[in-house]
């Protein structure tokens, strides 16, 4: 009897633990919704937004640090900071060139959890690593025109 109940609690685990890695099936990308009311959109508003958008390849880059972000591969989100000292406006974060994510607002010596969920390319699937497959190799921030590198530590 004691292997039975070991066996469904380690299902009641499994099945609490899937929510939260976002299957939630009901559009939201994560159980949880983001700490910022202007990035609670669903899957679909979210990759619409994305297939709209183009990563900028003749944008200036700029060298100027900007921003600092460190990652989480197992709960699968960025944590980015604005080190700046003015507020952002109307910005896209891009990772690998290719998955974008609009933030309306970004204000300064602020910090955002972005959820891999949240950044969808121009077909409609969200960031994943897929196992080291896919791993973050760049993440740069589109603002006022010019493209800013963010260096992002793996946690």
């Amino acid at each position: 009897m004691k292997h039975g109940i070991t066996i469904c609690g380690g299902f009641l685990a499994l099945a609490m633990i899937l929510p939260v890695t976002g299957c939630t099936g009901d559009g939201t990308p994560t159980l949880l919704p983001n700490a910022d009311p202007a990035l609670r959109k669903t899957s679909t508003e979210l990759a619409a937004d994305s297939a709209k958008r183009a990563y900028p390849v003749s944008a200036p880059k700029d060298v100027k640090a900007i921003a600092r972000a460190d990652y989480n591969l197992m709960d699968r989100k960025f944590n980015l900071a604005n080190t700046s000292d003015s507020d952002w406006k109307n910005i896209e974060v891009w990772v690998n060139q290719e998955y974008v994510l609009s933030v309306p607002i970004f204000t300064r010596n602020s910090a955002e959890a972005l959820n891999f969920e949240l950044f969808y390319d121009q077909y409609g699937h969200h960031f994943q690593t897929y196992s080291g497959k896919n791993p973050v190799q760049s993440l740069q921030i589109y603002r006022d025109g010019k493209l800013y590198d963010v260096v992002a530590t793996l946690e």
